[in-house]
């Protein structure tokens, strides 16, 4: 049986550091399994996916100094949030950090983790994300961010890309 899906648009910024590492939350979906996915989330009402991936950044992060960049892609996938399914329609933009070090998380974030599902954060290079065990979301980011300056900065429509086995 095929339940329906409630539509929900959401908005990502893929944050590198200067050396070339991606930011990277883990969750654990009892629905899904382990997986990393890239800061951001749901829209507010009105709002562009651009704003959102700039606000759910800061939210989430305690960096409010990065713009969302050039947008990298977009795809949808399937999951139950909240006891909702909703097939999740994304924008991922890249955003870069200053030269300097990698950043730390801001200060008072661990309680909105918990409520989101955030389990851990890291910073991931090209080499450990093109080698991950664990699930990526998008499952191509390592590629997409590889290929990126090979396409001419032209985004990359994913489609559809159903959840694989847990």
């Amino acid at each position: 049986m095929t339940h329906a899906r409630t539509p929900r648009r959401a908005a990502r910024i893929a944050v590198l550091a200067p050396d070339g590492a991606t930011f990277l939350f883990r969750y654990d979906n009892s629905e899904v399994g382990v997986h990393w996915s890239l800061p951001g989330g749901g829209l507010d009402p009105g709002e562009s996916t651009r704003e959102g991936a700039r606000r759910e950044l800061g939210e989430e992060t305690g960096w409010f100094d990065i713009e969302p960049g050039p947008l990298l892609c977009t795809w949808e996938h399937d999951y139950t949030r909240g006891g909702v399914p909703v097939r999740q329609h994304e924008h991922i933009y890249l955003g870069y950090l200053t030269p300097g070090p990698r950043r730390e998380l801001g200060p008072g974030l661990a309680a909105a983790h918990a409520e989101d599902g955030i389990l851990d954060w890291r910073w991931w290079t090209p080499a450990e994300l093109a080698t991950a065990e664990e699930a990526l979301w998008p499952p191509t980011l390592a590629t997409l961010l590889a290929e990126h300056r090979t396409r001419d900065g032209a985004p990359v429509h994913l489609g559809y890309v159903p959840n694989g086995p847990r």
